[in-house]
C-alpha cells in the first residue's frame, strides 16, 4: 500500500503537463488507502477461512513489546503462507487511541494497512470490545476467528478486587520484567467475564484464544470463556515481558493449529532466554464440563482444601500463594486413588499440550521457584490469602461445590 505521506513526486510543469498531472492524480488517490467503507463495497469482500486478530489494549509499560510482538508475527507470516487468512491488530498506542491495522505480504514484503482509528477507547467494557470485534467482522469477514490478547494478567481475579488490595501499591523492579498484572492500574483492566460478553456481543466463538499475559492459564479464566472459545493458550505462571515468541511459534498458529509444535517452540526459546524460565499449555474448553464433574466428586469426599503445610505446587511468587497447580491440588487433598486417577485422566483430555522449564520466574517476589508437579492449569481453591476471598462467585466454583 503507497500512502500519500511515502509517494514524494516532484514535478516541474509546464501548461502542456496539466493533462499528465491529472493523470498522475487520479493514479495517486487509487492507490492510498483512505478506507471509505461503503456497505455496498464491503459486502463484496468473501469471508476469509480464517481472521486471526491481535487485540493489544492499553497496559502501560507495554507497547515497546507490543510492537515486537506485532513484527514477530509478521514473521511468522513470512515464513509460512497463510492459506486464505487474514490477521488484524487493534493496538492501543496511548491511554486515548487505539488503532485497527491489518497485516499482509504484498510482492515479498509486509505492509501494515491502518484500518480504523479509535479515540478514548474503553476497553473494560464488553459493549466497547464487541464494537471493536464488529468493526474488524467488517474489514476482515472470515469464516471462524481467533484471538491473540497481549497485555498484564491477574487470572479470573476481578479488577476492583486487585485494587483494594496492598499488591496494586508495590511498584516491582525486579529484572527481568515480566507481564504480571493488567495495565498497572485497575482502569485499564479487563475482567475475564467481561471479555466473553464483549464476544457473545459480537456473534464470535473463537477457534482459540491466546492469552500473551501472565497466570492466564488458569481453570477458573477458562471456565468462564468455554461458550466463546474452543481453546485457550496461556501460562499459569508469570510470563516474561517479551512475551510469545511469535517469530518461533506464530507460524503453528495458521491453518490446523499444531499445539505440541507450539508449546515445543515456546519451551525451546525460553529454554535458551535470559532468565530460562517459560511456562504454556492449551486448554480445550469442551472438556471443562467433565473436569468440573470430577472435581465436584473430590469435593464430595475431601471437603475444605486448603494448603496448610505449603506442599502444593505453587505457580506464583505471593505469599500466602494466589494460583496452585491444579492436579497437585488434588493429589494432596484426596486420599481416594480411584478419584485421582479420574481427574489425571481427565486432564489429560483437557490440557492437549503443555512444556515448562525447569524453574519460573516471579517478579513479584523477585525469586525463582522449582516445578516439581505440573499440569499446566492453575486454581486458586487452596488458596488462604484474602485476594481470592472472591473465588466462591466464579462459575468454576458454583459448578464445583
Amino acid at each position: 500500500m503507497i500512502s500519500q505521506n511515502d509517494l514524494k513526486i516532484k514535478l516541474y510543469l509546464s501548461a502542456r503537463d496539466t493533462k499528465i498531472l491529472f493523470t498522475i492524480l487520479l493514479l495517486t488517490l487509487s492507490m492510498v488507502g483512505c478506507h471509505d467503507d461503503t456497505e455496498e463495497t464491503l459486502r463484496e469482500q468473501p469471508p476469509a477461512r480464517r481472521t486471526l486478530v491481535m487485540f493489544m489494549p492499553w497496559s502501560t509499560n507495554m507497547k515497546d513489546y507490543f510492537e515486537a510482538n506485532v513484527a514477530g508475527m509478521e514473521q511468522a507470516m513470512a515464513d509460512r503462507e497463510l492459506a486464505d487468512e487474514r490477521v488484524v491488530v487493534c493496538i492501543a498506542t496511548t491511554s486515548t487511541h487505539a488503532a485497527i491495522v491489518e497485516l499482509r505480504r504484498e510482492n515479498g514484503r509486509s505492509v501494515r494497512d491502518t484500518l480504523q482509528h479509535i479515540s478514548n477507547p474503553d476497553f473494560t467494557t464488553s459493549s466497547a470490545i464487541g464494537r471493536m470485534l464488529l468493526d474488524i467482522k467488517k474489514y476482515a469477514p472470515a469464516k471462524n476467528y481467533a484471538l491473540v490478547m497481549g497485555g498484564h494478567g491477574m487470572a479470573w481475579i476481578p479488577a476492583v478486587v486487585w485494587k483494594k488490595s496492598a499488591y496494586s501499591r508495590v511498584k516491582h523492579s525486579a529484572r527481568p520484567l515480566t507481564r504480571w498484572i493488567g495495565g498497572l492500574d485497575s482502569m485499564y483492566q479487563i475482567d475475564i467475564p467481561i471479555l466473553a460478553d464483549g464476544i457473545k456481543s459480537a456473534g464470535m466463538t473463537m477457534d482459540f484464544i491466546l492469552f500473551d499475559d501472565c497466570y492466564m492459564s488458569s481453570v477458573e479464566v477458562a471456565y468462564d470463556l468455554r461458550e466463546v472459545t474452543h481453546y485457550v493458550i496461556a501460562c499459569p505462571t508469570e510470563i516474561m515481558a517479551f512475551g510469545f515468541p511469535y517469530q518461533l511459534c506464530g507460524r503453528y498458529l495458521f491453518c490446523e493449529p499444531d499445539f505440541q509444535k507450539l508449546c515445543s517452540s515456546f519451551y525451546d526459546f525460553y529454554s535458551a532466554y535470559e532468565m530460562p524460565c517459560g511456562t504454556v499449555a492449551v486448554t480445550d474448553c469442551t472438556e471443562l464440563d467433565r473436569l468440573a464433574a470430577v472435581v465436584r466428586s473430590i469435593h464430595e469426599v475431601a471437603g475444605p482444601i486448603i494448603d496448610e503445610e505449603g506442599e502444593v505446587q505453587q505457580m506464583d511468587g505471593y505469599s500466602p500463594p494466589l494460583f496452585y497447580d491444579l492436579e497437585d491440588t488434588y493429589l494432596h487433598a484426596c486420599a481416594d486413588s480411584t478419584l485421582l486417577a479420574s481427574l489425571h485422566d481427565q486432564l489429560e483430555r483437557t490440557v492437549v499440550a503443555k512444556s515448562c522449564t525447569n524453574y519460573y520466574f516471579s517478579a513479584t517476589s523477585g525469586a525463582l521457584y522449582k516445578i516439581r508437579h505440573f499440569s499446566g492449569i492453575n486454581t486458586s481453591e487452596p488458596s488462604a490469602n484474602s485476594i481470592v476471598e472472591s473465588k466462591t462467585t466464579t462459575a468454576w466454583y458454583r459448578a464445583t461445590h
